[in-house]
């Protein structure tokens, strides 16, 4: 039944009801009534989405395929287990998001996989209109259901049975940091947050990687994103842009000439990460502050991560300066923001502080 018809008939020329008093409880129940058909949607697609993934689990199984809910939109991850799984103890798990422009398969998967190593549940996932989870339109980088992206994945673990609920922690990659800090502000099942080479991706699109642009620069980039939000509302062709730079492109700063290097040649290329985002995308990044009221908000054991000679170190530094709780910013000598993507010397340098970290906080 559409809204509409609920309280007034097509073929009506008054209301249905008579009085304000009436009203108030007409709309009233509408929305309890919508409230449980949302709840009840989502809990049985949680059921659904558990019982198929898991009910031929064998113990000391390594991964599974699984899908979740966020909202209507179905998200594809990789579930890890620890050596020796048993699907009828308890374990700790971590929640890791991947970077901008990524997908599942990529460093979020390896952290996800040596964490599972060290003892932990771990989960990867691909964003919202990203990758292999769902959404329209396509190649949309939403911050606003990023970090929404990271409460859902937070609620699938409650429900698998082998999961401590009490004890889950978060990982955030580059962006996927920035998101992960933003969605604990306000989720106290995350009990506490790593990030590596994290990055707000709201503040480097205002003010640059390496925080030097100009005010000017960011109005026209909003003027042109505002015109072809009028070419797309008028029918006319959707526009995208690259969030890393063509190989070879040294007129960029050294982190996304590497980060050219990781995504788009055979060290990590993934058919489902193609480095295209929808344009419109921009506005809403650029409005986004992953770390703002953190001071106010944030209250979990906070572990940042980040390379001595990263261009994007600043950001790290920035949200650890802004952070209140009990926190801890590690430097790796000579790492790179992309070296902690994938080279083994470091990323296993960051893998020993985050398995202590969540060891303790956990």
């Amino acid at each position: 039944m559409k809204t509409s018809q609920l309280f007034l008939s097509n073929n009506q020329q008054k209301p249905l009801v008579s009085n304000r008093s009436q009203w108030k409880k007409m709309t009233a129940g509408a929305a309890l009534v919508a409230s449980l058909l949302f709840i009840s949607h989502t809990s049985l697609a949680a059921s659904i989405s558990v019982s198929e993934s898991f009910q031929s689990l064998k113990p000391g199984q390594k991964e599974q395929s699984v899908q979740f809910q966020n909202g209507i939109i179905t998200m594809a991850g990789n579930l890890y287990f620890p050596n020796g799984f048993d699907p009828g103890k308890k374990y700790k798990a971590i929640i890791v998001t991947h970077p901008g422009g990524g997908v599942k398969e990529q460093t979020a998967d390896l952290y996800a996989q040596k964490l599972s190593g060290e003892g932990y549940v771990t989960l990867a996932f691909d964003a919202s209109h990203q990758g292999a989870s769902g959404g329209e339109p396509r190649f949309l980088e939403n911050p606003a259901e990023r970090v929404e992206d990271i409460r859902s994945g937070v609620d699938f673990l409650t429900t698998l049975p082998f999961v401590d609920e009490a004890k889950i922690g978060a990982l955030g990659i580059c962006a996927g940091g920035g998101y992960t800090i933003n969605a604990a502000m306000a989720e106290h099942r995350i009990k506490a947050v790593g990030t590596v080479s994290a990055v707000d991706i709201g503040e480097v699109t205002r003010k640059g990687w390496a925080g030097d642009a100009k005010p000017s620069d960011l109005q026209q980039l909003l003027d042109t994103v505002a015109k072809q939000r009028t070419v797309e509302a008028r029918g006319g062709e959707v526009k995208f842009v690259p969030y890393i730079p063509q190989v070879g492109d040294t007129s960029v700063p050294k982190d996304l000439q590497e980060a050219a290097d990781y995504y788009l040649t055979d060290r990590a290329q993934h058919p489902n990460a193609q480095n295209k985002m929808r344009m419109t995308s921009l506005d809403k990044i650029a409005a986004f502050s992953a770390f703002d009221q953190m001071g106010d908000l944030f209250h979990q054991p906070l572990l940042m991560i980040a390379g001595s000679d990263a261009g994007s170190l600043w950001q790290s530094r920035l949200a650890y300066d802004l952070a209140k709780s009990k926190k801890e910013l590690f430097i790796v000598p000579g790492a790179t923001h992309m070296t902690l993507y994938d080279k083994p010397t470091d990323v296993n340098q960051a893998v020993e502080k985050l398995t202590a970290f969540y060891g303790k906080n956990l």
